[in-house]
């Protein structure tokens, strides 16, 4: 386990007048030692707070007196201190497994950890989940969280993640759900695999197993030039098309079942669908924007300010060279991918390399 760095601290915060300096390294606050900021903003909550530093090899006390709830001052190197719960699945669309050799280390780490779901998030399968951190979101009210269902058939979900407990996570989903908590979900559509019927019956699913999911994304998975996976395919535009008009059908019963729309495709199928995007007033206020739902009417109503009509463009008619521009092969060069896996929520700020707390 690493410990959290401190690599800014604000003129005049109490942190600052305490003589807590960057590069300092907190070993525990109140002989606590925490795990994640979100620890670090219950335990930092306290008016007096005894912090355990080391400084050049020196092991250091810092006392801190403040207010309740004040704001301590330090920015920390990253969000989570212990190891981050990293992702046991080894799904064929994974955007991981299409990255080319020799870019950054970090770039391959595929997580898993719920924590991130909450701070960033991100979407988790819940594959890694125990009734530790099950005990936790309720405790500490970790709420939404993000979860990746692709489909609600057991074996096939096992099989997309090639991993046997992706027949059983989602009891996960379904406690969550039983204790209050807010899940939004996301079907990740392969080709072949969990579109056609298979969706069909997945949302079908969702209305009988998981009605009180907040919103459920379908979106297309990404391929990449450097995709290792023969099976792993684009969309063709009739398949487009049968994904739109299959959440619309399912649009209409979740209206009339739950009050609300509650699934929504990815801008990318009406795209490729060559259809018409759905009315401004459908996105609500846009909550799902980062997840590729609704950014194109977005861009339409600041654009034109809600007067003219967004004008969708088939993709069968556009030159091949605007489907797929020259671009940089080499080994540095990042992949173009259609969509990320484990997108950021919009009201969520951008992932960055520190953390202020």
């Amino acid at each position: 386990m690493s410990f959290p760095l401190v690599v800014g601290v604000t003129p005049g915060s109490p942190a600052d007048l305490a003589g807590v300096v960057p590069g300092d390294e907190v070993r525990s606050i109140n002989s606590i030692v925490p795990r994640d900021v979100l620890e670090w903003r219950a335990l930092t909550d306290e008016a007096q707070l005894e912090l355990e530093v080391s400084r050049g090899g020196m092991e250091l006390t810092v006392e801190i007196d403040k207010r309740e709830g004040e704001l301590l001052g330090i920015d920390v190197h990253s969000s989570v201190f212990d190891r981050v719960r990293t992702c046991d699945n080894h799904c064929a669309f994974c955007f991981i497994y299409q990255l080319p050799k020799g870019l950054r280390t970090s770039l391959y780490l595929k997580d898993d950890d719920y924590r991130l779901s909450f701070l960033y998030g991100n979407f988790t399968t819940l594959t890694r989940f125990t009734e530790l951190d099950f005990e936790r979101v309720l405790t500490e009210g970790l709420s939404p969280l993000n979860v990746s269902i692709h489909t609600t058939n057991p074996e096939l979900r096992s099989s997309m993640l090639r991993n046997k407990r992706g027949a059983t996570s989602l009891r996960w989903l379904r406690l969550l759900l039983d204790h209050g908590v807010k899940v939004n979900g996301q079907l990740v559509i392969c080709p072949g695999v969990n579109d056609g019927v298979v969706l069909d019956d997945t949302l079908a699913g969702v209305l009988d197993e998981y009605p009180e999911l907040a919103s459920i994304a379908v979106v297309p998975l990404g391929i990449s030039q450097f995709n290792p996976e023969p099976t792993m395919r684009h969309h063709t535009v009739a398949e487009a098309q049968a994904v739109v008009d299959c959440v619309d059908k399912w649009q209409h019963i979740f209206s009339l079942s739950l009050g609300h729309r509650l699934v929504f495709a990815a801008d990318e199928y009406y795209l490729l669908a060559g259809r018409p995007f759905p009315s401004p007033d459908t996105y609500g206020d846009f909550e799902m924007y980062e997840d590729g739902i609704g950014m194109a009417r977005s861009f339409e109503s600041e654009f034109f300010g809600r007067r003219q009509p967004l004008t969708v463009v088939s993709v069968d008619s556009l030159p091949p060279s605007t489907l797929h521009p020259q671009r940089d092969t080499g080994p540095s060069a990042i992949p173009q991918l259609t969509r990320r896996c484990t997108p950021r929520a919009a009201h969520r700020p951008a992932r960055r390399a520190v953390r202020s707390v």
